[in-house]
């Protein structure tokens, strides 16, 4: 398979789902594609289907020949050959935040262990993501007031709408998917579906409660390997490790941190959590052979008279007799 040939695929890979985006989105908002219009966008989709089908199973039969690799490790393979790594993470992306909005309905969180501290963070960006919301509501509103274009306002309604469930998933995600400290120590840091970082007990050398504003993004490693997961632009608890650990962006990019920072609602029961002591073992007391003489600290007491106290001498003398 030629470079030039996986880069078209690749390119072309793009392009498909906003074309079904459009061809789905139209007949929902009342738009009405021509005949040959959609017969000619139809079969381009086809065309680039089996061109990516193709590309796939050449991709395919390499791994199994070169490598000779199972089947489901030759599809991985090659699925990860021509998909590029950032369009599927977001697709993976959109399908756990739709998941997490049902995990938000009905009052459950997402892999939680048994013994386990879950460690919510949204409260600082919960206004601004309810304000988003509101904020699409209302332009969806006035929208239908102002625009006298019926078609175009049944096109904006659904991006609207559409805006609006992904506001309102991306925010279950976060809180269907808060931090977790395991009971063993163990620590899984977590924004949504977007960051998921698990770090072991061992390597979790001390806790603190540290409030921070870095700037940046979501995910932010200085030079010297600190790793900001800012929320609302906040970050309240820094763990120290003993070793770097290895994380991935949201969009696939890796790297190694050695210093850990995220926000927590409540950092003391976290950094709690992280830093309580290990339960010490219980002495097993071996009791002595019975031909063996007891010790010294075991043996017998002798028991002794209690002693009586002396009298008190009197204050004065008394006086000689006459």
């Amino acid at each position: 398979m030629t470079a030039v040939g996986l880069r078209a695929a690749r390119a072309v890979a793009w392009s498909v789902l906003p074309a079904e985006l459009v061809l789905v989105v139209c007949p929902v908002a009342g738009v009405r594609i021509p005949a040959p219009v959609l017969l000619g966008a139809e079969a381009l989709v086809v065309a680039v289907l089996v061109l990516d089908a193709s590309v796939l199973w050449r991709l395919y039969t390499a791994a199994r020949r070169r490598d000779g690799a199972g089947r489901r490790e030759a599809l991985r393979s090659a699925v990860g050959a021509l998909v590029p790594v950032a369009l599927r993470r977001l697709v993976v992306h959109e399908f756990r935040a739709l998941h997490s909005l049902g995990l938000w309905v009905v009052r459950r969180r997402h892999r939680i262990p048994e013994g386990a501290l879950p460690v919510p963070y949204t409260e600082p960006q919960t206004g601004v993501m309810y304000a988003f919301a509101f904020v699409s509501v209302l332009e969806t509103v006035v929208l239908a007031l102002v625009i006298p274009w019926p078609l175009v306002h049944a096109i904006l309604l659904v991006v609207d709408v559409y805006g609006v469930v992904v506001v309102l998933a991306i925010h279950a995600a976060c809180v269907t998917r808060p931090h977790v400290v395991e009971a063993d120590g163990s620590l899984r840091l977590r924004y949504g579906a977007l960051f998921d970082l698990r770090v072991p007990a061992a390597v979790i050398a001390a806790a603190r409660v540290d409030r921070r504003f870095p700037g940046g993004g979501l995910v932010r490693v200085d030079e010297d390997g600190t790793l900001d997961l800012a929320v609302g632009s906040q970050t309240t608890v820094t763990v120290e490790l003993t070793e770097p650990v290895e994380f991935v962006r949201p969009l696939g990019l890796r790297g190694t941190a050695r210093t850990l920072r995220f926000n927590a609602d409540d950092p003391r029961a976290a950094v709690a959590a992280l830093v309580k002591p290990a339960p010490r073992a219980t002495p097993q007391h071996t009791p002595a052979p019975a031909h063996q003489p007891a010790p010294a600290s075991q043996a017998t007491p002798v028991l002794t008279p209690p002693l009586t106290p002396e009298r008190t001498a009197p204050s004065s003398t008394p006086d000689p007799p006459a």
